[in-house]
């Protein structure tokens, strides 16, 4: 399983590819960040949404959310920003996994050790579909809201949101590296 991971890994690190990719990620984040959580967030009145709390929420802040927004706000969260937010985390596990293992390539760094540093965007992927499971079902049991599958889902938004950060954390430091390298190639050169 390792080895064909990886393999899948450096065949798809071509420049174009990575970009393509990381070019429709955003596009769908933004879609999401303009137009779905925007619909949302109209019957919220000002409450933020599962998704935008990267700290965790309790049972009764989940309660009085979905209280707040109403049926015609948790079909809006059901049915317009959760489709989107089932394309997102394959995209931004698969496009930011890329990224990140072409910019070491690049560096000649994409050895076994930080090769799975290319693996935690598709893991927050996979916690971010996780916490969707578990907003999908909320929206679709309330009234009748289990206190533990509140919490589990919260749990889970946490550590989406904590491997993301992660991802963007090393993304950021591998990009300042790429550049440093760039520009002491350029005085060399």
């Amino acid at each position: 399983m390792n080895f064909y991971i990886k393999e899948l890994v450096y065949r798809n690190i071509e420049g174009k590819k990575v970009l393509i990719l990381f070019i429709l990620t955003n596009l769908v984040y933004v879609f999401m960040l303009l137009v779905s959580i925007p619909k949302v967030l109209s019957f919220s009145g000002g409450m933020k949404l599962f998704d935008l709390m990267p700290t965790g929420y309790e049972p009764e802040y989940a309660r009085a959310l979905l209280e707040k927004l109403g049926a015609a706000g948790r079909n809006a969260y059901l049915f317009n920003q959760i489709p989107v937010d089932l394309i997102y985390p394959s995209l931004f596990g698969i496009s930011y996994c890329l990224l990140l293992a072409y910019l070491l390539n690049r560096l000649n760094s994409l050895k076994a050790e930080y090769f799975y540093l290319c693996l935690l965007p598709p893991l927050a992927g996979l916690f971010d579909y996780l916490e969707n499971l578990g907003i999908i079902n909320m929206l679709v049991s309330y009234p009748h809201l289990s206190a533990a599958a509140i919490q589990i889902t919260a749990f889970f938004t946490v550590f989406k949101s904590l491997l993301s950060t992660i991802s963007f954390c090393i993304l950021i430091v591998v990009l300042v590296m790429f550049g440093v390298k760039k520009l002491l190639q350029k005085n060399d050169g």
